[in-house]
């Protein structure tokens, strides 16, 4: 039944979006400790699927000939096979969730011949702020990199906690005002991805997406070179009208970036929380 269930998914595309089609080494991995964890649970589901027909055919009502025991209560070969296994699951689930959820720390920097991609990214109310202050530009909703690079990625919010999410690519990761969090990424070829926020956060949540595009070297940096021509600059002036709630159809960029301006939105957030928390007190 389960399987004729799900055979109307056959050519159901969205499965392709998520970690199941993973396109990258963190999303691979991660697809990798999926697969290990569902192939460990299949020994405390397999015996429930099994065993409960099995009994119920076993106690029918019609079944007379079985033996009636009301004062039988222990039994140590019983007892064994209730603890033992579930003990031994338990133990083997916590050695492979230790030691992947180290492996995939999301602040661990990836294994790479090159250097990174620096990226420093924003949530913002309905749309998403990315600032490459190492080529000082600046796109709204479209995230681009080098294909043949990692990328470390430095969030934070300019509004309420969001959730930074690249199924295909990484795992989830929260971004708070005043506050910094880090992730590091990778695709293993050039492709184009989908990118959202998973945290509601009002009523253009569910228009919270943006385009990741994992291009070669060449194509990265013609990228670049069609974004520094946007005459507009990004400067705190800019990004207070930016930050206005709103939903973006289309990408955006800017052409140059005021220098540390991520730091000063970090501490814009912070003294407004710290405002917020004063006037709360008084």
């Amino acid at each position: 039944m389960v399987v004729a269930t799900l055979l109307p998914l056959g050519g159901c595309g969205v499965l392709d979006h998520g970690m199941l089609g993973a396109a990258g080494p963190v999303a691979d991995q991660t697809r990798h400790l999926f697969f290990i964890v569902c192939g460990i649970l299949l020994f405390v589901v397999g015996p429930v699927l099994l065993l409960t027909p099995l009994f119920a055919w076993h106690y029918r009502l019609s079944n007379t000939k079985s033996a009636y025991r009301p004062q039988w209560g222990f039994n140590w070969p019983l007892e064994g096979l209730i603890w033992i296994p579930p003990i031994l699951i338990v133990v083997l689930l916590a050695v492979f969730l230790w030691r992947d959820t180290h492996r995939l720390d999301p602040y661990k920097p990836l294994a790479s011949a090159l250097p990174p991609t620096e990226v420093q990214a924003v949530a913002l109310d309905w749309k998403w702020l990315f600032i490459y202050p190492e080529e000082g530009v600046a796109s709204v909703n479209e995230l681009v990199f080098p294909a043949d690079r990692p990328v470390h990625i430095s969030l934070t919010s300019g509004t309420v906690m969001q959730s930074f999410f690249i199924p295909k690519l990484a795992g989830q990761i929260y971004a708070m005002a005043g506050m910094t969090t880090q992730m590091n990424l990778a695709a293993g070829a050039p492709g184009t991805f989908r990118g959202e926020n998973t945290q509601f956060n009002g009523m253009g949540f569910q228009n919270q997406k943006f385009q990741v595009r994992a291009e070669p070297a060449t194509d990265y940096r013609a990228w670049l070179a069609r974004a520094k021509t946007d005459g507009r600059t990004l400067d705190m002036p800019a990004y207070k009208a930016l930050s206005v709630r709103s939903v973006q159809a289309e990408p955006s960029r800017y052409g140059a970036v005021t220098p540390d301006l991520f730091k000063a939105i970090i501490a814009l957030d912070d003294a407004g929380a710290h405002a917020a928390h004063k006037e709360a007190k008084q």
